[in-house]
Order: structure tokens, then sequence, then C-alpha cells
């Protein structure tokens, strides 16, 4: 597989807006979804691990999932994750792992997955009965975002409402929205959502 972010993920982090988003989002999280020293949690979309820092001193273990083995590798060397994350270099919407988590957790990736209901469906075969999503990504947008277009966006964001029933369809229920952070560029304000539900 073609690693599209094997240049960018050398200096990932040391981008301060991409830095103050993770923050905003993790923060997000932390404040909406309660953790547990027993869960294990899935980060789907990991990239160099700036949510699953965030999660993991809260948590049993992560998994750490993503199509990017450049990125996985920078998260992996990070001392602070040692123990405590696994990463997993494959596409589980195409190849599930088998295995159910306490929660997933989503960070600005979605939007990079072609096919939304088989994300979201697939979502759902990675939880427990119980089990929770918490899930960012921006609201619809008209693309200027991503501007000039990058390789492998496949979304201008995401409606709220279709994105609630593309969940409820797949068997999630107390489907809410919050806004985790609004990224202001020179071409305008993109708000970003986290979802939140509960799988049946």
């Amino acid at each position: 597989m073609n690693d599209l972010f094997k240049e960018k993920a050398k200096d990932w982090d040391a981008n301060e807006r991409r830095k103050q988003l993770s923050l905003a989002i993790g923060g997000c999280i932390l404040q909406n979804v309660e953790l547990g020293e027993e869960m294990h949690v899935m980060d789907f979309g990991a990239g160099t691990g700036l949510i699953t820092s965030q999660i993991a001193p809260h948590v049993k273990k992560i998994t750490a999932v993503d199509v990017s083995e450049s990125m996985l590798e920078k998260l992996i060397s990070k001392m602070e994750l040692k123990g405590k994350v696994e990463a997993l270099c494959q596409d589980i919407t195409a190849h599930p792992s088998g295995v159910e988590h306490d929660l997933i957790v989503s960070a600005m990736a979605m939007h990079h997955v072609e096919d939304t209901e088989n994300m979201v469906e697939k979502f759902a075969a990675h939880l427990k009965s119980g089990g929770k999503v918490a899930l960012a990504d921006l609201d619809a947008e008209d693309g200027g975002f991503h501007n000039p277009p990058s390789e492998g966006v496949f979304h201008k964001g995401f409606d709220r409402g279709e994105f609630a029933a593309v969940l409820e369809r797949h068997g999630f229920k107390d489907v809410r929205f919050v806004t985790a952070y609004t990224a202001v560029r020179d071409n305008g304000s993109y708000p970003i959502f986290l979802a939140l539900a509960t799988k049946h």
C-alpha cells in the first residue's frame, strides 16, 4: 500500500496548528467519555499518536491503527507510550482485526475513508456490546480546508444529521455531537465535531 504520509511523518508533530487541534480534540474526548483503567481502546487513524498520548494514561491498553507505517513508527518510538500501546498497520475497514474494544476514538481520519457506511459498520464490529465511539472530523465544508486538494481526501467534512443516521443504521444509540474545536484559516473557519455514541 502506498504510504501517503511517509514524508509528512518526519515533522508531523512539529506543526503548531496540528498540535492545537489534537490537544483540543483529545481534551474534548477526556471531557465527554468516561475512561477506565481496564479499558482497551482503538485509535483509528492514530497517526503519530497525538490523541493516543492523551488517552493512554487513563486506560489499560490502546491499539493504534493506521495504514501509514511511517506514522506508526513515530508513534511507537515515544517513550511515554511504551507498554501501553500496540501498533496495527492495517486497513481494518477491509481486513477487520477480529478484536473487540471498549472504545474507538478517531481524530481527522474519517474523511480519508471513501466508504463511510462500511467504516461505521466495521467500527461496530470492533466494539463490545455497550462499547462507545468518540469520532472527530470536519463539519461539512466547501473544500477549503484541504486547499489545494490532497490525495486521499474523499469527503469535504460530514453533515451531522447524515452522520448520525449512519451511526444509527449500524446499531449505535444515544448519538450526540459536541464542537471540539474550530480551525481558523486564512480562507475561513472550520468547525470540528466530536460524535459520541454507544453500541446497542
